[in-house]
């Protein structure tokens, strides 16, 4: 059972400007043109503390923030709250709606099936992650995670908690509306814990973070500090949202393969035919891919460049059994499980090692992205992908097992800089 707290949040001050100019996306999605233009449009925006540069980053953030906190541009909170959160948004057509509560978890190795994974993580971003927590001993993004809520119990509860004007609400230049409600009731707070108690945490976005977490809290004890029970050390800022919640939106990464020493098109497609038929088209290929999907199809688009593509869809799903034998069924049978597996790692001979250090590979959720990069010569090939289910995610997550790196593009992402989480 996940150990939720309340917290004494670290958020921006009127000081600091207005918060539509303070919030930033994920740092990893951010182009160093987008991470100037965020600046020039507030020195305070919360990317100088999340994304540093310099030729000192980590310590040039650390200072930043101590800075920030004797100008009184950011202050904690008086007293502990749980702050629920809503991003409304257009996507496939539809305006949608996710709406969750922020708050501390109790930091808990994965292995204790508490706070379960599903996807491999890159040790870069971990790396990245560890420094920068050190130097500020801060979490300065939360993690995404989901939890089963088939009652309705908790979603009850933070509706009636939320059944006023929020108390931040702003318009990002994306689109997405955020508001934020901040719920300093004791007995409120006490009862959500309560309902949270009999529940599990499927991370959805924030592995690296989550893993660096758990690092730094190791890393402070190996230091030689006690860390008491309430410690903030032992636990980690997390979002958590109903599995059930209508407006959970998945998008798909795709795959883009580059720099091999050799690619002959024709053989991959001679062997990639032993396993997959093959079905050539041209145009635009997401109405095939949108008609496997709904088919319930394990299947793929390889584009190796203008006019034609081939779709790949799976013949017998049993040669993955052979391939991943100890693997459970949700896992083997995922289209990312088949692509890497059966695809990348057997007819390319990409390792997964390659794959993690992303050698001959990189990600985008763009398809157009991925698509242009082989017409320019940039890559030998692309593979554009379905999304994953949410109901395929916990699957695996409850099996204790994890997807390959970059399986799922939760959208949209949560924003960074509404709430923060001092470990000191």
């Amino acid at each position: 059972m996940p150990e939720i707290k309340p917290f004494r949040a670290l958020r921006f001050t009127e000081q600091a400007g207005e918060i539509n100019t303070l919030c930033c996306p994920p740092y990893d999605i951010i182009s160093d043109e987008q991470r100037e233009g965020y600046l020039a449009a507030n020195p305070h925006n919360i990317i100088r503390l999340e994304l540093p540069r310099g030729e000192h980053p980590y310590n040039e953030a650390g200072c930043t923030l101590q800075s920030w906190l004797e100008q009184g541009v950011l202050r904690q909170d008086d007293r502990a709250g749980i702050y629920i959160y809503e991003e409304e948004f257009t996507a496939l057509g539809q305006v949608k709606r996710v709406k969750g509560f922020i708050s501390r978890v109790k930091l808990t190795p994965f292995s204790e099936g508490v706070v379960l994974p599903h996807e491999e993580t890159l040790s870069k971003a971990k790396a990245d992650r560890f420094e920068l927590m050190k130097a500020t001993d801060c979490n300065f993004s939360q993690i995404y995670s989901l939890y089963f809520d088939e009652d309705r119990g908790v979603a009850g509860l933070i509706d009636a908690l939320s059944a006023r004007e929020p108390d931040v609400y702003f318009t990002a230049e994306d689109g997405v509306i955020h508001r934020l409600w901040c719920v300093y009731d004791e007995a409120a707070a006490e009862q959500l814990c309560g309902l949270m108690r009999d529940k599990k945490a499927y991370i959805a976005d924030g592995h690296h973070r989550y893993e660096t977490a758990l690092n730094y809290r190791d890393h402070l004890r190996a230091q030689g500090r006690a860390l008491e029970e309430d410690d903030p050390a032992n636990y980690v800022m997390m979002m958590l949202v109903s599995m059930e919640n209508e407006g959970l939106v998945v998008f798909p990464t795709h795959r883009v393969v580059k720099n091999l020493d050799r690619f002959d098109k024709e053989q991959v497609l001679a062997d990639c035919a032993a396993y997959f038929t093959v079905t050539e088209g041209m145009g635009d290929p997401q109405a095939a891919l949108d008609a496997a999907y709904a088919r319930g199809e394990k299947s793929f688009v390889l584009y190796t460049g203008t006019p034609v593509w081939h779709q790949l869809t799976l013949k017998d799903t049993a040669v993955m059994d052979e391939l991943l034998p100890g693997k459970s069924e949700a896992g083997k049978q995922l289209d990312v499980s088949i692509l890497h597996t059966l695809v990348l790692e057997r007819i390319f001979g990409i390792d997964k090692e390659n794959m993690a250090n992303q050698l001959n590979l990189r990600y985008t959720r763009d398809a157009a992205d991925a698509m242009k990069a082989v017409d320019g010569g940039e890559a030998n090939c692309a593979f554009l992908i379905n999304p994953t289910r949410v109901s395929e995610i916990a699957a695996v997550a409850a099996a204790r097992e994890k997807m390959p790196q970059k399986s799922t593009y939760f959208y949209p992402k949560l924003i960074t800089g509404l709430v923060m989480n001092r470990f000191a």
